[in-house]
């Protein structure tokens, strides 16, 4: 049987990127771990034949931290790919770049917290009696 999360056959490679991420991942992770949301992300987790930056399982969130190395056509089409690979195990993806993090990293975090609690309907705008 194939296991979907984390699969053995990508410990050593999620171990190795957990000891070199990017000074924007180690920046979102300290935010992301003491958990100011409330919830459980884990970093370099894997799914299928991926490994994903953060995730948290329990709201199926996924939030990659892309490069430069990400604005390539190879690397966009790959992204893609990964991106319809957890749409449809119904998992969101969320993508921000260095710059996004390193500069604004209150904004990254609102539309993360704004992914996990959705305003409610019939506020603001939502068409309530």
């Amino acid at each position: 049987m194939t296991t979907l999360f984390n699969p053995r056959w990508s410990m050593e490679r999620r171990r190795e990127l957990r000891g070199n991420m990017t000074r924007a991942e180690k920046k979102l992770w300290n935010a992301l771990r003491k958990r100011s949301f409330g919830i459980k992300f884990r970093r370099q987790f894997g799914i299928g034949p991926y490994i994903v930056d953060f995730c948290s399982p329990m709201h199926q969130m996924v939030i990659e931290v892309d490069g430069e190395s990400h604005t390539d056509s190879l690397a966009i089409a790959y992204d893609r790919e990964r991106d319809a690979y957890m749409l449809a195990m119904e998992i969101q993806v969320f993508r921000f770049t260095n710059d996004e993090v390193m500069k604004n990293l209150d904004g990254v975090l609102i539309r993360i917290q704004d992914a996990i609690s959705p305003p409610l309907q019939g506020g603001v705008g939502g068409g309530g009696a």
